[in-house]
Parts: structure tokens; C-alpha cells; sequence
């Protein structure tokens, strides 16, 4: 199986696409502004405490306080006020948390109100983005995540992943582990940390423990409440982190920054890989050169069709997503409906496993399979999910099918579902239902073309129209694009983009800065 990384980077937001065999499996996008909540630790105020709920809403710095249920404080947490006082008592000198004394642990079945009172200060982790009209969910079991392991301040003990399965590796990272690690840090060996050397390890360690130290150290100097002490690694690393392994053919980027930050990261954690990674510098957009844009038109929306007319309906409610399986206007097999129905249902479960992961659905998921009689189906259509599944890296149950052929699995929920609008609104009309004379739609090109060279100055630029319009500018020895070329400069470039509606076009300058043509009168 290949698998390749597509990295989208554009002036208002990066895209960010997972290929296997050719086939889109994870998209992620986010606007530049926006921060990558989770990870995050904040110096915080308890704003308010909930006692019927046994939990406390805390401020962050969100629209909604964020939640911090009793039972999130963490076994140590007693142990981490006493340093925080410690810390924030004395601005100039850090008091090491080598030295801190640990207290007994916090008891399971105490109170929120005899715990936490408001105003107090804590140290608090994002564990859960805002989803709907929830605020973020907190943690106070602070961990700090590298490639290998993670790290765990207050917390003497290591674990080792449950997937590493041979006895003797995992006594021997136990054992290396026990005798790196400073002391009051606890450690959880991830899977890929399996035949690493001691020097690989200990080199991650370091810069842990370097991320726990600045956070502290910020936390110690902050003026104002809340405070973001730790701000976890851009969605393109963190991905990279998660997912990362040697199977990789390539990662792709557009933009040279995000190109210098992901060479630099994969040069500490797989040296011998940094060549996967290319700088794309094409005139096609880069999704479009992948074949990306095609299927997340495709793969998004209510409708998804997949093998041989058969389609999936997929409804999003508040509490849960409801996916229904129809075949279609499939013929039915030679053998009956029976075996019609298993085969739909398979192709099913294949397509609805990648949709789990595309679109990041979690919470509750309902799937309603075609009715099948036999047992032995039913066994083969819940295995075959269940494999299917294994490549997931979010926690998930999946139960078997039920008498009325339904299907549950809960998945991990952190951050919203994945929404793609994949229907266009007329770009020229904007949905008023009239639009301009198409075939003057060429003339009305031009005469942005010579505003832009002859009264804005912009001499190199690009083009991006719909494929189709890009293929009539171009057609013939003396195309379109070639009178312009002559009348306005050879500094003018016709792109074709598959994003783009019909009679949709952009204008881009030299470096890809966006360049707004739109008169008031097309945006009424």
C-alpha cells in the first residue's frame, strides 16, 4: 500500500489530505488564524463550580467555558497545586519540580466543592474542542506527546503500548526508559518507539522535557489570566507525528515555509526519510494535480455512491449520524438476493469505514445494512468492519448487526465532524436565477484582464477558471489566451481549477496572493 501526504497551503487556510493507493482517506482543514486547540495548556481561572454535576466551568479564553469534570482533575492533582503555589509564588527563580514532594493521591469519590474553589488558579489541558454549544473539555493530567513517547509530569510510572507484543522489547524499553526519565515524570511508550535505539529516545525525552519547562516558565511570568503556557504543534506536525511511518512515498507541499517546518520535523524523527518530502511547484493546484478535489466533491455531501450503483445516505443529528445502505439500480446477482445484498453490504463497510475517517465522524453512528437471512452473512459483514476499522487511530466500539440489521459503533469524538459543502452557488447570478449572456462571459474576462495589467499595474498573474472554460481559451493555434498574451503580456497564465463552479474565476499574482476582480455590481 502507498501512502502519500498532500499539504494544501493557501493564504486564508491549509488543507491537508492523506492518500492510500490513491484514494482520499483523511482531510483536514483549517483557517491560518485559527489554533489547534487541543494540546493546548492554560494558566486558568475556575469560573464557576457545578456541584449536581461534580465538575467546574473553567475560563480559557473561549466563547463557552470550557468543562473540567471532578474525575479529570487527575490522581496527582493535589500534588500539582502545591507546586503551581510553589512556582507562583517567586517570579525570578523556578523552583524545580525535581524537588517537588508528591501528595497522596486524590480521592475517586470526593467533591468538586471541597476540591476547587472560585478564583483558583490552575493548570489546565485541552482535551476536546468546542463541538455545537459545548465549550472545550479539560484535563488536568497534563501530557506533553512527542513521536516516540509521552510524557507525563507528576507521574513516577511507565507503560508500554499494548501493540508492541514481544515480552523482551518491552522490558527492554521499560528498563531504558526507568533509567532516562527524570524523576516526578511518568512515560507511555508509543508502538513506534518498537527497535529504537537509546539515543533516539533519549534525544525525544530531552525535547519534552524542554516543552514542560517553557510552559512552566511562562506560567510563572504571566500577568493576565487565562494564559496559553503551551501551545501544541501546528495540524500539519501533529498529523505528521500521529501518522508518520515508513511506508510513506512522498509528502507534498505547496509553500515553502510549511515545506522548511515539515523537512525540519522529519529530520529529528525519521532522518533517513527527509527526501519523501518535495516542494510542489506546479501551475496546476495541487489538489487537483492528486486528484483530491475530485474526490472530496465525490466523498462529501448526503449522497455517496460507491461500487456499481449502490450509494450510502449519511444524516448528521445532533446526537448521533444515521447512515442507510441502498443498492441502487444494481442488477441482482445470479445467485439471488441474498448474495446481492451481502455483496452491497460488503462494499458498504468498506466505504463507510473510510467515511468514519474522513469526515471524523464520532459519537454514535447507526448504520441500517440490506436484511440479510443468514448468520454466517451477518458474521462476515461484522468481521469485515471490524478489519476495516483496524487502520482507525480514533478509539472505537463496534457492536453486530442487530435483528433489524443495524449496525452501532461508537467512535471517539474530539473535534467536530468534517462538513464539506460540495453544492456551488452560481457565481454569477449568486442564486438569483438570471445571469449574464454566457458566451459574453469571455469579453467580461478581458476587460478584468486589462483593468488589472493597464490601470493596477499587475504585469504577472494567474488565471483560475473551471476546466472547461480553460479548455476554450486555450483551443486553436491563435486561442484566446494567445490574443491576450499579444494584446496585454505574456506575464498573464490561464490555470484550469477543478474547484472552481462554471463561469467562477480568480485572480492570482506571481506569489499567490489572491487579487479580488469582483465589481459591486456581480456581488449584489
Amino acid at each position: 500500500m502507498t501512502s502519500e501526504v498532500i499539504i494544501d497551503v493557501r493564504p486564508k487556510e491549509i488543507s491537508i489530505a492523506l492518500l492510500e493507493d490513491k484514494n482520499l482517506v483523511e482531510y483536514q482543514t483549517e483557517t491560518r488564524s485559527a489554533s489547534f486547540s487541543v494540546g493546548n495548556i492554560y494558566l486558568a481561572k475556575v469560573k464557576k463550580l457545578m456541584p449536581g454535576l461534580n465538575a467546574s466551568f473553567v475560563d480559557v479564553g473561549f466563547e463557552r467555558d470550557a468543562f473540567l469534570h471532578y474525575l479529570d482533575l487527575g490522581s496527582q492533582f493535589d500534588s500539582y497545586q502545591k507546586y503551581l503555589k510553589q512556582v507562583l509564588s517567586d517570579k525570578k527563580k523556578l523552583y524545580p519540580i525535581s524537588k517537588a514532594s508528591r501528595l497522596p493521591d486524590l480521592k475517586k469519590d470526593g467533591s468538586v466543592q471541597t476540591t476547587l474553589k472560585v478564583g483558583q488558579e490552575v493548570l489546565v489541558q485541552i482535551v476536546k474542542e468546542p463541538i455545537s454549544t459545548k465549550g472545550p473539555r479539560l484535563t488536568c493530567e497534563l501530557s506533553f506527546a512527542g513521536r516516540y513517547m509521552v510524557l507525563i509530569p507528576f507521574n513516577d510510572k511507565v507503560s508500554v503500548s499494548s501493540k508492541i507484543k514481544k515480552g523482551e522489547e518491552r522490558t527492554r524499553l521499560k528498563q531504558l526508559i526507568q533509567s532516562i526519565k527524570p524523576k516526578n515524570f511518568g512515560v507511555i511508550v508509543r508502538t513506534s518507539a518498537e527497535g529504537k535505539r537509546v539515543a533516539e529516545l533519549d534525544k525525544e525525552m530531552k525535547a519534552l522535557l524542554k516543552k514542560w519547562d517553557d510552559a512552566i516558565t511562562k506560567a510563572q511570568k504571566s500577568a493576565k489570566l487565562p494564559q496559553v503556557v503551551h501551545e501544541e504543534t501546528g495540524r500539519v506536525v501533529a498529523l505528521l507525528r500521529d501518522l508518520f511511518n515508513s511506508s510513506y512515498d512522498g509528502i507534498y507541499v505547496n509553500d515553502e515555509e510549511v515545506f522548511t517546518q515539515v523537512r525540519e520535523y522529519l529530520s529529528l524523527i525519521a532522518p533517513e526519510q527527509i527526501d519523501i518530502v518535495k516542494r510542489y511547484t506546479g501551475q496546476v493546484p495541487i489538489f487537483d494535480n492528486f486528484n483530491v478535489t475530485k474526490q472530496i466533491k465525490s466523498a462529501f455531501g448526503k449522497t455517496v455512491n460507491y461500487k456499481r450503483g449502490a450509494y450510502l445516505i449519511i444524516e448528521h443529528t445532533e446526537a448521533l449520524h444515521v447512515v442507510d445502505v441502498n443498492s441502487g439500480n444494481r442488477t441482482r446477482a445470479e445467485n439471488g438476493q441474498e448474495a446481492n445484498a451481502l455483496e452491497v453490504n460488503l462494499g458498504a463497510a468498506d466505504e463507510i469505514a473510510r467515511q468514519l475517517r474522513l469526515r471524523d465522524m464520532g459519537g454514535i453512528i447507526v448504520i441500517d445494512f440490506i436484511d440479510m437471512n443468514l448468520a454466517e452473512d451477518r458474521q462476515m459483514l461484522y468481521e469485515r468492519m471490524c478489519k476495516n476499522m483496524q487502520k482507525d487511530r480514533a478509539r472505537h466500539n463496534i457492536l453486530p448487526l442487530s435483528k433489524f440489521g443495524l449496525m452501532q459503533i461508537t467512535r471517539q469524538r474530539v473535534r467536530p465532524a468534517m462538513d464539506v459543502n460540495v453544492e456551488e452557488t452560481c457565481p454569477t447570478c449568486f442564486g438569483r436565477g438570471k445571469i449574464k449572456s454566457s458566451i459574453l462571459f469571455t469579453d467580461q474576462l478581458e476587460s478584468k484582464i486589462d483593468r488589472l495589467v493597464n490601470k493596477i499595474g499587475v504585469k504577472k498573474f494567474n488565471l483560475h477558471v473551471h476546466p472547461y472554460v480553460a479548455a476554450y481559451i486555450n483551443q486553436g493555434l491563435f486561442s484566446l489566451k494567445r490574443q491576450w498574451q499579444v494584446k496585454y503580456g505574456f506575464g498573464l497564465n490561464v490555470v484550469a481549477s477543478q474547484k472552481l463552479a462554471f463561469l467562477q474565476y480568480e485572480f492570482y499574482d506571481k506569489k499567490g496572493n489572491f487579487i479580488d476582480m469582483k465589481e459591486e455590481i456581480e456581488t449584489k
